[in-house]
């Protein structure tokens, strides 16, 4: 495939060939969804697979994550056309009270770079943000991080609340002290270690 190139460039974080790969693949006439899923994509389910079996560490994946938002970049305009159709829309937000983001940037990015919409709501983000959003955007999953144990009962909070709004979104949690009996005692829809197991828990979900 002509988009190896694409797919190559993201594997080694580097973000201008990835960006020039990308206009040279649209230039030619290669079709949207092949540069995305073939170039893009692949990469970065490629990215998950390495760190998961140990062979690359989180500074690894954020770089290769930037590197493919470069191209996405690229793309974005065309996809906006209607040449693409997103996996599902993903709510995400450190919860209230906890001001840590970086675990929830590198889920964001690897869900953007998995064909999901991403909507990033930040850090410190209220339960009735999460259910304003969810219901505006009609999104499929709300994914919740929380990195102080002080924290963590804004989950749960969260959680009532959009059960209490009646909406049907799949709420996933994830961050350093959650684990799944946290997720199981508070009615999460499923937990995540890491940002990898994050897309395919979102994957699963929507099936």
């Amino acid at each position: 495939m002509t988009v190896k190139t694409i797919f190559d460039a993201v594997i080694v974080f580097d973000e201008a060939r990835v960006q020039a790969q990308t206009q040279i693949e649209l230039d030619a006439g290669t079709d949207v969804n092949t540069i995305l899923n073939d170039g893009l994509i692949s990469a970065m389910d490629e990215v998950g697979e390495l760190f998961s079996a140990g062979d690359i560490f989180v500074p690894e994946m954020l770089m290769a994550a930037e590197a493919m938002k470069a191209g996405l970049k690229i793309l974005k305009p065309h996809l906006a056309e209607g040449q693409s159709r997103s996996k599902g829309t993903v709510i995400i937000g450190t919860v209230k009270g906890d001001l840590h983001d970086i675990g929830k940037n590198l889920v964001s990015m690897m869900m953007e770079g998995a064909g999901f919409e991403v909507i990033d709501l930040g850090v410190d983000v209220a339960g009735e943000t999460f259910v304003e959003t969810a219901a505006e955007k009609n999104a499929q999953v709300i994914a919740l991080s929380a990195l102080l144990t002080t924290t963590m009962p804004s989950m749960e909070n969260t959680i009532k609340a959009v059960k209490e709004a009646g909406l049907e979104t799949r709420i996933i949690i994830g961050g350093a002290p959650v684990t799944q009996v946290f997720a199981d005692q508070i009615g999460a829809d499923g937990f995540s270690a890491d940002a990898p197991g994050a897309v395919k828990l979102v994957k699963q979900l929507l099936t």
